[in-house]
């Protein structure tokens, strides 16, 4: 017969919801036979209903509305026309009907194919062809929302840990520089969580390595490439050494561009286009020459007597990118440094954010002429007014990308 009266299931906040069956209310039907008299005495005892399914031998024909039955048998002799007559009458003969093991993922999808109606009206849910009880559409709206608002935090969850593995990357090399660079600074500082920009330093027993890189991207895709990039450079590292940083370049684009596919004769359609800019140097105390190799990131340098940096401009052509040819040789500078000079690189997270009073780009110059103010502090002072300045700077304004400064007297 009819379960007329008998009450909803648990709330769905006390179950895990992952199938229309956890949305599923066990509530009133009626048989295609039953009158309409059977419909009000049912939607007057429920006044929480605002659907009721008609059934055919237990299995489901239509869907009901509450409002737009009760607005028509309020209408002058509706009662008398209507009240014995099959409740088929007002039904909406296609209705949205889902098995209770349809996932909630998928059970949202159909009912956005659906319309409106399976928002309003709610949905029918089955088992075996067999009416099990309805849905309503604003718990499927929650329900959707809680999964993806978990989604959200296990994602969330993973881009942190995910940082932390960024961060314990860098950390040799932050403590290489704090050992054997005492006088050198580092500002790294991702627009996300986790960002695209690296730096790499190494000691050796007659001088240091040091590396500053952006690669593709920020956030998630970027640290993606970090890794990859990193490793490619401790690889070359290993098989060449760290006195040529030109060559260390070359090595590190012929192995990002093979692990990524990345050739000039492939398939168009399967490469991705990524890769990363670099400034690579090398530095033995012994000869006071520095020895520079760059990829769209440049190296400037400001001696104790200078009024002006020298600026040792970068090769304009990237690391790994499909436009790189495969042979591609960047140039090497080997620079005599006096002791006491100021070094300066930067990403271009730096240089490009956009602020002021104008909404324009920091800039070059702007960040040079800062170190020039203070050129006489230490260089972890260098980095934190540039940072500060940064900041104040962008404002209001987003922050554009991932940030990296390194600062250094040799």
């Amino acid at each position: 017969m009819h379960p007329a009266f008998s009450g909803f299931r648990r709330s769905s906040a006390q179950r895990n919801l992952s199938t229309a069956g956890d949305l599923c209310q066990e509530v009133p039907s009626v048989d295609a036979e039953d009158t309409n008299a059977l419909v009000m005495e049912i939607f007057s005892a429920r006044r929480d209903m605002g659907s009721l399914a008609v059934l055919d031998d237990l299995r489901p024909i239509g869907l009901i509305n509450r409002d737009i039955f009760m607005s028509q048998m309020s209408k002058p002799f509706h009662h008398e026309l209507y009240d014995k007559k099959s409740c088929i009458a007002f039904m909406d003969k296609e209705p949205l009907v889902v098995d209770a093991n349809v996932n909630i993922e998928v059970l949202a999808f159909r009912a956005v194919e659906a319309g409106e109606k399976a928002l309003v009206d709610g949905f029918i849910v089955t088992r075996d062809g067999r009416f099990l009880g309805l849905g309503s559409g604003l718990q499927l709206v929650s329900a959707v929302a809680e999964m993806q608002a978990e989604k959200n935090r296990q994602l969330m969850q993973s881009i942190e840990y995910a940082s932390v593995i960024q961060r314990a990357m860098l950390r040799t090399s932050s403590e290489t520089l704090s050992t054997r660079l005492r006088d050198g600074a580092m500002v790294w500082e991702p627009r996300d969580v986790v960002g695209g920009d690296f730096y790499h330093f190494a000691a050796f027993p007659y001088g240091w390595f040091g590396a500053v890189a952006d690669c593709t991207g920020h956030g998630v895709p970027g640290a993606f490439m970090t890794l990859l990039a990193s490793a490619s450079l401790s690889k070359a590292l290993e098989q060449i050494g760290p006195r040529d940083p030109a060559a260390l370049l070359a090595a590190v684009n012929r192995n990002v561009k093979g692990l990524l596919g990345q050739v000039n004769d492939a398939d168009e359609g399967s490469q991705s286009n990524d890769g990363l800019d670099a400034a690579f140097f090398w530095f033995d105390p012994r000869e006071s020459v520095l020895h520079f190799a760059g990829a769209r990131v440049s190296l400037h340098i400001l001696s104790p007597d200078a009024v002006q940096f020298e600026t040792i401009t970068a090769d304009r052509m990237g690391v790994g990118y499909v436009d790189s040819g495969a042979d591609y040789a960047w140039s090497l500078h080997s620079i005599p440094v006096t002791a006491g000079s100021l070094l300066f690189i930067c990403t271009d997270g730096l240089t490009d954010q956009i602020g002021g009073p104008r909404s324009i780009a920091f800039g070059r110059r702007r960040a040079l002429d800062m170190i020039l103010d203070h050129r006489t502090e230490p260089p972890s002072t260098i980095c934190e007014h540039l940072r500060l300045a940064l900041a104040e700077w962008q404002g209001a304004q987003p922050r554009r990308d991932d940030v990296t400064l390194f600062c250094a007297r040799i």
